[in-house]
């Protein structure tokens, strides 16, 4: 008699087990043929655009190089930075008051607050300029007493208004109806909620607004006041029709007897070129440090960022070296 057991059909054969030798196919990265034709086309038109400018004899470098420190040049470059630091710095202490006024519940504060940005924004900044400039005509003196009565000290106006007073001035009062936009924005953009739970907590509407809302809010104030501080460095520029002497009327009296206009016009260009760099660079630390808080990690500088970019090429180099100092197993004997 036969037993189930002898029955009993036999257990498959089990796969043996992939071995070193069975190794993954390589995977191979996608080739990107339009990326890298386009990138290219673009370093051969930097390259002709580069080789164009510096083999041009026109551009005249050596003059260039020549007048880039000159005391004329550095001296309207200080009052350049002068006027941008205190017309940025005077346009947001006017600025903030202006966009809580236009925050505010008070029609009249709101009313007289949107009066003031719709007026200078509709302005052309060189017409405010030439009005500041020529407001003796309009008021020959300035006076301090009581309105509508006496006055206890008057001045001439001719006196007391200069062409860098006018300048500042005029860039401030500019600058302060732009600047209310930018706090405002920023107020806005911070979520109500965070309001209400000051209010429930008892803050009164002023320590709400210093302890709480601006903080936030400068996350969405910075980068437009970075670009802001920019412009207004190269607005500047324009009180040049006002003979102050800033950086580019600096370049125009040297030109205007040397006749040397491209080479004197480049050395005004290359420090704006500088100086926004600086200022560039100092606006990436600034958004930095308000970012915290908004993601789990902050964006790398350019110095963790090279760094990084260095690691993963030392580790792919020493990977590559250890896979040729590897020994050959197997093969022919």
């Amino acid at each position: 008699m036969v037993t189930s057991s002898d029955t009993a059909p036999a257990p498959p054969a089990l796969r043996p087990e992939p071995g070193p030798s069975a190794a993954l196919p390589p995977i191979v990265p996608r080739r990107r043929v339009g990326r890298l034709l386009s990138a290219a086309a673009g370093l051969l038109f930097l390259a002709t655009a580069v080789n164009s400018v510096v083999r041009n004899d026109a551009f005249q470098w050596h003059v260039v190089g020549r007048y880039f420190t000159t005391a004329a040049v550095v001296d309207g470059l200080l009052l350049t930075l002068w006027l941008t630091a205190a017309v940025t710095v005077l346009g947001f202490l006017l600025g903030t008051p202006l966009a809580v006024m236009r925050l505010s519940a008070n029609p009249v504060l709101r009313a007289l607050a949107w009066g003031y940005v719709w007026i200078f924004r509709s302005t052309p900044l060189l017409v405010q300029l030439l009005f500041w400039f020529n407001i003796g005509a309009l008021y020959p003196t300035l006076g301090l007493g009581i309105p509508f009565g006496p006055q206890f000290v008057t001045v001439q106006t001719v006196n007391l208004l200069g062409p860098t007073l006018t300048a500042v001035i005029g860039l401030t009062l500019h600058e302060a109806a732009y600047a209310a936009e930018v706090v405002r924005g920023g107020i806005l953009s911070v979520d109500a909620g965070q309001t209400e739970a000051a209010q429930a907590l008892g803050l009164s509407r002023l320590r709400t607004l210093r302890r709480i809302v601006v903080p936030q809010a400068m996350r969405s104030i910075v980068p437009t006041a970075g670009n802001m501080l920019i412009g207004t460095l190269k607005g500047t520029s324009i009180v040049s029709v006002l003979a102050v002497h800033d950086l580019l009327y600096s370049v125009q009296l040297v030109y205007n007897q040397t006749y040397q206009v491209i080479p004197l016009l480049l050395v005004a260009t290359l420090w704006y070129i500088a100086v926004t760099t600086v200022l560039s660079a100092g606006q990436f630390y600034v958004e930095r440090y308000y970012a915290r808080g908004t993601s789990r990690a902050l964006p790398p500088t350019p110095l963790q960022r090279l760094r990084g970019h260095l690691a993963s090429a030392g580790t792919r180099l020493r990977a590559a070296t250890a896979a040729d100092a590897r020994p050959v197993t197997g093969g022919d004997r």
